[in-house]
């Protein structure tokens, strides 16, 4: 039985990527006993990030870089949110005919996520 699931990234800046997470997709950000690790927290999602200017920059992965498909409740509002801050939307928003409204971006790391809401 899986209990729960938490996600790990590589980030070049822990600073930069925590701002990114708080001020853009509403994360909290809390320490977690090593100064190169930050969780962030929303709802029932977890990120651990860890501090890597070394590590392959998301970027340059291609189609691995995708790493979550976070499923809301108002994917509009989500969308015009993130409309409001300087953010690269990989996907504008539709409807989908697999029953996802969803829509494509791309953190400040480089990784891409894609936010959708069940039209059912």
């Amino acid at each position: 039985m899986i209990q729960r699931s938490l996600f790990v990234l590589a980030v070049p800046d822990l600073e930069i990527s925590s701002d990114f997470y708080r001020k853009v997709l509403g994360f909290s950000i809390q320490e977690i006993g090593d100064p190169g690790w930050r969780m962030y927290v929303r709802d029932y999602c977890r990120i651990m990030a860890g501090h890597c200017p070394d590590a392959i920059p998301a970027l340059e992965l291609g189609d691995h870089s995708y790493f979550e498909y976070f499923v809301v409740n108002d994917v509009d509002a989500e969308y015009q949110n993130v409309l409001s801050h300087d953010v690269e939307i990989i996907k504008p928003l539709r409807s989908e005919p697999w029953g996802m409204r969803e829509f494509g971006l791309r953190t400040v790391d480089g990784h891409r996520i894609m936010i959708g809401q069940d039209l059912d």
